[in-house]
């Protein structure tokens, strides 16, 4: 009976603790996880303007072999999977892969289909709808930005160039990194985590148990001991010291137990007093 008391009140507490500190840990995950990748993803949109300030005075003086060059360079960077700069028909003007240049960007392609949804497209975009997640030819996972190259007064007003003030969008810059290191930061906050949540398990279920047995577990024994030595001389003994209701079912007991031995000892009584004295001869 203990035994299966002792199972029915600790398995649905273990049960219930196991699932809240696994579910708690699962949201925390979540929410790092995707507070992470939106950081991941403003420093990419940060890096995407530092190209298109680097690239703009080359391109206010048409100085095409220096912008060349910084795309070069950019390329080269660790974690940067591509760069290109496509003009406003899609055809890839700059870009870090050589092999790609004079091609036309595929506008139904992850990253295009945003701004081209419509039959008109999107003027402007947020910096989370810059950015896609995808997996290149190598296997890698990329996230890459869109950021569009405006037409400033100093574009259309320079004397090389030959874009007129009606025409709002020149360009697009393209850049991807690599979204190796985020996966790895993931991998060590899932370790962990899953470390921390086995920590939390075992101190929590062990506490709770350890509650239970003093509390509840051991004065239930001190109880059935108690009451399975009703038919002996140990009724009438002092029953340990406990608190709450069992001390108030234990008390009644007790009470109960010192009712039945005073009424067997009337009983006892009465039957002494009516036996007949003893005949003698």
């Amino acid at each position: 009976m203990l035994s299966s008391i002792n199972s029915r009140a600790i398995v649905p507490v273990a049960c219930a603790v196991t699932g809240f500190v696994i579910a708690c840990c699962v949201l925390l995950y979540t929410f790092v996880k995707e507070d992470l990748i939106e950081g991941e993803v403003r420093h990419a949109a940060d890096l995407s303007d530092t190209v298109i300030k680097s690239t703009r005075y080359a391109m206010l003086h048409d100085d095409r072999e220096t912008l060349s060059n910084i795309i070069s360079s950019i390329g080269e960077q660790n974690q940067v999977e591509h760069v290109r700069i496509f003009n406003k028909k899609g055809l890839i003007m700059f870009s870090r892969d050589k092999g790609e240049l004079n091609r036309f960007i595929d506008k139904t392609a992850a990253g295009c289909t945003e701004c081209h949804a419509g039959a008109e497209p999107k003027r402007s975009l947020g910096t989370m709808a810059k950015a896609r997640q995808y997996t290149n030819k190598l296997g890698k996972d990329v996230l890459a930005i869109t950021a569009p190259f405006y037409n400033e007064p100093e574009c259309s007003n320079a004397a090389c160039h030959f874009h007129d003030s009606e025409q709002s969008l020149l360009g697009t810059l393209d850049i991807g990194v690599s979204q190796d290191p985020l996966k790895r930061t993931l991998g060590q906050l899932q370790n962990r985590m899953i470390v921390f949540s086995g920590m939390i398990l075992i101190l929590t279920v062990g506490a709770v148990c350890a509650l239970l047995y003093s509390q509840v577990f051991l004065p239930i024994k001190q109880l059935a001991d108690f009451t399975e030595g009703a038919g002996s001389d140990t009724l009438g003994h002092e029953f340990p010291e406990v608190s709450g209701d069992i001390a108030r079912l234990a008390n009644d007991f007790q009470k109960m137990a010192n009712r039945v031995q005073e009424l067997e000892q009337q009983l006892l009584s009465k039957e002494s007093d009516a036996s007949p004295p003893d005949s003698q001869s």
